[in-house]
Parts: C-alpha cells; sequence; structure tokens
C-alpha cells in the first residue's frame, strides 16, 4: 500500500484528478482519498515513484 500527502488536493475537481492520474499509471490501481485529511492510499504492483511522478505533472506534488 502507497501512501502519498497532497497537500494541494482540495476539492472535488482535485479528487477526480488525482484518481485520474493513478489509473493512468496503473488502470487496476485501487485507490481510497481521505480529502480533509489529504492523503490518497494506492493499492497498486507499481512503484511509488511512478505514481508520485505523474501526480506532480498533474500539479500535485507528494509531501
Amino acid at each position: 500500500m502507497i501512501e502519498l500527502t497532497l497537500n494541494d488536493m482540495t476539492c472535488g475537481h482535485c479528487v477526480k484528478t488525482v484518481t485520474n492520474t493513478v489509473q493512468q499509471v496503473d488502470p487496476q490501481a485501487k485507490v481510497e482519498i481521505d480529502l480533509p485529511a489529504h492523503k490518497v492510499r494506492i493499492e497498486s504492483g507499481q512503484p511509488a515513484e511512478n505514481f508520485r511522478r505523474a501526480l506532480e505533472e498533474e500539479g500535485y506534488p507528494a509531501s
């Protein structure tokens, strides 16, 4: 399980963008988002760095 904190994720539109970005990296990934905590949990066989890079390119750098 990969857990990332995305401080710039603040609304429903952000949630949709983050979910779509994760699923572009791995269409089989399971995504759980905790918007108030700015957390995304990803269950995938892909390395965490692949998700970090893709999310950063979309404007959501992980801290």
